[in-house]
């Protein structure tokens, strides 16, 4: 079961790891960190049912903006 609530312990220090991970790349360079992260991430939870949860919630609002004819 995937969990959507809150769990890291110290988020300001995640975000700024994550804008620091970004700095200075370009968008194709900060794609391709993306992609391995989340495959790195993948691997780590390791279970697809959890895993195809988190990509519908992640795909859930996105959907819907795009619906909308918000987002591009």
């Amino acid at each position: 079961m995937l969990n959507t609530k809150p769990n890291i312990t110290a988020v300001d220090d995640f975000y700024q790891e994550l804008i620091d991970l970004h700095r200075d790349l370009s968008d194709d360079q900060s794609a391709v960190v993306n992609a391995k992260l989340i495959l790195l991430l993948a691997n780590q939870i390791g279970d697809l049912d959890v895993l195809r949860e988190a990509m519908r919630a992640a795909r859930e609002d996105v959907d819907a903006l795009r619906e909308s004819g918000g987002g591009t």
